[in-house]
């Protein structure tokens, strides 16, 4: 077995990068900080594996942090980006490219009328604020603790992912002034949310809200909470935001919009729009939509949306999800058998843990307590998991390596696959047991 310190190009790797990158990397939970050892460097993926500068392969359920649903180098998409790469790799200009991957969200999203492209999932949740502020005439915006949205100034506070691993809620350089305009409630709490109407509803341009949350690990909100939402804003004439980077066209074709019904003023996409390429988008009904530039007064612009690649390549996907009839069931079966297995071996093992899985996404919180919303979830051993996470990397599985992050399935982790993940887990908890 390889030990979590036997990787030497790796090690090599990241001591360069520290010369030269901020902790040696370009997104901070890549950084193994919460887990402790060395991050190892990625070399290549196919399928549902990933394989290190040193050789040694992976199942992953990173997923390139969700958008590689069909798995990595699907030959749809490959080809796809190949024939666009023909023509030229930026433009500046529009392409029907990009009218061909719209035409296909809109589908997936009847309430969508209209969308803009952009070049990744904070751009989108940025846009999609100013957008939301310039059509209400309004200032605040309300966002749920733990809930992660792009690293935009007025969305970190009381972040989840990365600022919750590394025990930082905000980020220096954000100014007082704009985060005073960002209004935080926990997450599922519904009584909290309509204080908070009550008290200052005139002042709310919008609530922005992950559909399941992802950043603080996987919580599935409740039918009341996802009423109150909608009931809350609609009656204070506030927006509705739902930020589907992670659970756009994953929890069903529709998104989590379609799973649960939700009806949003506007959604934000991420990199599973563009195949797992830098894209992003957000969109909704033309009466919203129409305060864009240029027809309408709110600006926003960019050299690379719409990257034709990008369009290709999202495209691709979508088409070949829709030539997969069975990927949604799939991937459901696949999640909660998953889920039970890592319950059952963490059981026989004897250590405390609770599974939340929606579909193909899913968090071990290292807790014998529901978790429901940050508070509960940060109630999770930073260390079981750490030591339950180098035991997965031990035997051959790439899981985050943050306690508040989803895993995800891609389709090809097939059932022989996934009985390797839950051996290495079961073995993984005795590791956690300590």
């Amino acid at each position: 077995m390889v030990g979590m310190s036997d990787a030497p190009r790796s090690d090599a790797l990241f001591e360069r990068s520290r010369r030269l990158l901020p902790g040696g990397v370009n997104s901070p939970v890549r950084a193994f900080g919460a887990v402790g050892g060395t991050p190892r460097f990625v070399a290549r993926a196919d399928g549902a594996h990933v394989w290190d500068a040193d050789g040694r392969r992976y199942l992953d359920l990173v997923g390139s942090w969700g958008p590689m649903i069909l798995g990595h180098r699907h030959p749809k998409v490959v080809a796809a980006i190949e024939e666009a790469l023909a023509h030229g790799t930026s433009f500046g200009a529009p392409t029907e490219a990009e009218l061909l991957l719209a035409e296909r969200v809109v589908d997936r999203y009847p309430a969508v009328e209209r969308l803009r492209f952009v070049s990744s999932g904070t751009e989108a949740t940025m846009s999609a604020l100013r957008v939301a502020r310039g059509a209400t005439g309004r200032s605040a915006v309300v966002k749920f603790a733990g809930g992660y949205h792009g690293h935009a100034d007025g969305l970190l506070v009381s972040a989840g992912s990365g600022a919750v691993t590394t025990g930082v809620p905000s980020s220096a350089g954000v100014p007082a002034e704009t985060a005073a305009w960002t209004w935080v409630a926990p997450y599922n709490d519904v009584a909290a949310l309509t204080r908070l109407f009550d008290e200052r509803g005139a002042d709310i341009a919008a609530v922005i809200v992950e559909p399941v949350a992802g950043n603080m690990g996987v919580v599935e909100p409740t039918p009341a909470f996802r009423a109150a939402l909608r009931d809350l804003t609609r009656a204070r004439g506030a927006l509705l935001i739902v930020d589907e980077v992670m659970t756009g066209f994953r929890l069903a074709r529709g998104g989590a919009i379609e799973r649960y019904g939700l009806d949003a003023d506007l959604v934000c996409w991420g990199k599973v729009l563009g195949g797992g390429l830098p894209v992003g988008g957000y969109g909704g009904r033309g009466a919203v939509m129409d305060h864009v530039s240029p027809i309408g007064k709110v600006y926003q612009a960019g050299t690379l949306s719409g990257n034709p690649l990008a369009m290709a390549a999202g495209a691709a996907t979508l088409d070949a999800i829709d030539a997969t009839p069975d990927l949604y069931p799939t991937l459901e079966r696949r999640g909660a058998w998953l889920a039970d297995a890592l319950r059952a071996g963490a059981a026989e093992a004897g250590v405390p843990a609770t599974v939340n899985q929606v579909g193909s996404m899913l968090t071990v919180f290292f807790t014998d307590h529901a978790v429901t919303d940050l508070a509960t979830a940060e109630q999770s051993d930073a260390r079981a998991f750490a030591r339950w996470f180098h035991g997965l990397l031990d035997r051959g599985v790439w899981w985050p390596p943050s306690g508040f992050e989803a895993a995800f399935l891609g389709y090809p982790l097939d059932d022989e696959a996934l009985d390797q993940v839950a051996d290495a887990a079961r073995a993984a908890f005795r590791l956690a047991a300590g």
